[in-house]
């Protein structure tokens, strides 16, 4: 399994001409996976050799502005790239509860209209992962709306026994969110791959004695 990681932005919380904001892409097997998508992340995409296209799992630390303001925009620029494809899979989004309610709000104040789908995997964070008055319960958000609003999605609750989450698993790696401690409620992602066991030539062996 081959990866490839290029960093799109790294500073913080105050846009600078000469460094994006927190932007990180993991290129696997043809896909891109986005990690943060801070202020103007499009625009350092285009300057890449990376496709955007090609983006198809997005991850968000936490919800601090520098993290994911670029989100929506990013969205929308996709989407005036893609051709409406009721079978395209969709592009899969998870981070911090919350992130549901924020992503449709924008896209709906500014009547945009995605031609491709996504969903959004929200993670529900712990109370002890921010300062006790720092933390926001979010759970309630958008509850009074009519059913089927907004795009679909899971709910991941932390695994007490693995003291993460698990957020997606195939047959050569496992991606889990561990909890961090920042001002807002964050996340860190890990990307385990999976034992590859090697391949024997029994006959070579048996000629070899």
């Amino acid at each position: 399994m081959s990866l490839e990681i290029t960093f799109l932005g790294t500073g913080s919380a105050y846009p600078s001409p000469a460094r994006g904001a927190s932007a990180l892409v993991l290129r696997r097997e043809g896909q891109c996976w986005l990690f943060d998508c801070g202020e103007g992340t499009q625009t350092q995409l285009m300057r890449s050799h990376l496709r955007a296209a090609r983006i198809t799992k997005i991850f968000i630390t936490h919800l601090h502005g520098d993290h994911f303001f670029g989100l929506p925009g990013l969205l929308c620029t996709l989407s005036l790239q893609s051709n409406a494809d009721p079978s395209k899979p969709p592009v899969d989004i998870y981070g911090p509860l919350g992130l549901r309610s924020f992503l449709w709000r924008s896209l709906e104040l500014s009547h945009s209209q995605l031609l491709f789908p996504y969903t959004v995997h929200e993670l529900v964070p712990t109370r002890d992962q921010c300062p006790a008055e720092e933390f926001r319960d979010f759970s309630g958000l958008d509850r009074g709306e009519a059913p089927g609003q907004g795009p679909p999605g899971r709910v991941v609750h932390l695994d007490p026994g693995e003291d993460s989450y698990l957020l997606l698993e195939d047959e050569q790696l496992v991606v889990r969110a561990f909890r961090l401690f920042h001002r807002v409620p964050s996340f860190g992602f890990v990307l385990e791959e999976k034992p590859r066991p090697g391949r024997l030539n029994v006959q070579k062996l048996k000629d070899l004695g």
